[in-house]
Formats: C-alpha cells, sequence, structure tokens
C-alpha cells in the first residue's frame, strides 16, 4: 500500500512540475470578428503552416495595428493585443501578444522573421507559437513554467465565419 501511494505522489509531484502557467495574463476583453472568408482573406492570416498577424486595438488612437483593419466598437484585443498564428496543422490559434514573465501589457512578444518561435525583447524568453501551445522554449519564462495566454477561434456562426474571443 506504501508502495502505491509513494508511486502516486511521485507521479502528481513529476506532473505538476512539467505544468505551464499560462494565467498570469490579467483579464482584458477580446473580440476580433471576421464577417466573411473574404475579410479573413484580407485580414486573417494565411492556412499554411507558421503564418501570423498582430492585432493592437487602442480606441481613440490612430496607432492601431494591422493599420487600415476594420476594428468595430465591439472588437477588443486583450491585454497586450493578439497574435493570430496557423499552427503547424493550419489551424488558427490565438496568443495574447504580452509576455507572461514581464506581464505588462507594453511588453509585447515578437516574432522575427524567418524564426519559428516568438521572443519578448524584454527578458529574452522564446515561446513555441506554431507547435506546442504558446509553451516557454528558453528564457525565465521557461524556468518558471510561464505560457502564453491562450485565446479561442471560433468559426462558423450564423453572421460571422471567424471570431477570436476570449
Amino acid at each position: 500500500m506504501r508502495l502505491l501511494v509513494l508511486s502516486m505522489l511521485t507521479i502528481l509531484l513529476l506532473g505538476a512540475c512539467d505544468s505551464v502557467d499560462d494565467d498570469r495574463i490579467p483579464y482584458a476583453p477580446v473580440h476580433l470578428s471576421f464577417s466573411t472568408i473574404a475579410d479573413w482573406h484580407t485580414w486573417g492570416i494565411a492556412e499554411e503552416s507558421a503564418g501570423w498577424r498582430r492585432y493592437i486595438y487602442r480606441p481613440g488612437t490612430r496607432d492601431n495595428i494591422p493599420a487600415g483593419y476594420p476594428y468595430k466598437g465591439v472588437d477588443a484585443t486583450g491585454y497586450g493585443g493578439v497574435l493570430l498564428v496557423t499552427d503547424a496543422l493550419g489551424n488558427p490559434v490565438a496568443y495574447d501578444l504580452a509576455c507572461p514573465y514581464e506581464a505588462r501589457p507594453e511588453v509585447r512578444i515578437e516574432v522575427p522573421d524567418g524564426e519559428l518561435f516568438a521572443r519578448c525583447p524584454k527578458c529574452g524568453s522564446t515561446y513555441d507559437i506554431f507547435t506546442n501551445h504558446g509553451n516557454p522554449r528558453t528564457g525565465p519564462a521557461a524556468d518558471r513554467h510561464y505560457g502564453l495566454k491562450r485565446y479561442s477561434v471560433v468559426s462558423g456562426g450564423a453572421l460571422e465565419y471567424r471570431v477570436v474571443t476570449r
């Protein structure tokens, strides 16, 4: 019996070491809608793997990203913005742009040209955004198991082709 309890405890502890904390980013509303397939092809991301685009909407400013995107009054891009990517299988996935180690909205991860990961310019942490759900790869975020905050990407619906939401 003791051996069974010890084995279960070991499994639980080892499993806890591998878990990722993806709740470090504070709550902020998220809503981006692509009403038609044409909207998605213009403003979304390519359905090939490793595509990405950043969305940062701050109502009342002209510094919105991407420039020219038709943001609506109901749109919101989370705490630090939204990183929309196409994963290795061609599926859309969304993350908050705020680095979870820094946990400040102005410290945003970036995707270096030609790379298959995102990097925080402040702490240097890297994140696997195309194949491993925003899990940390290197840096202080990996040391503390801080993963990127994920958002939902829903396809279909009566009025919208794709919606990114919390």
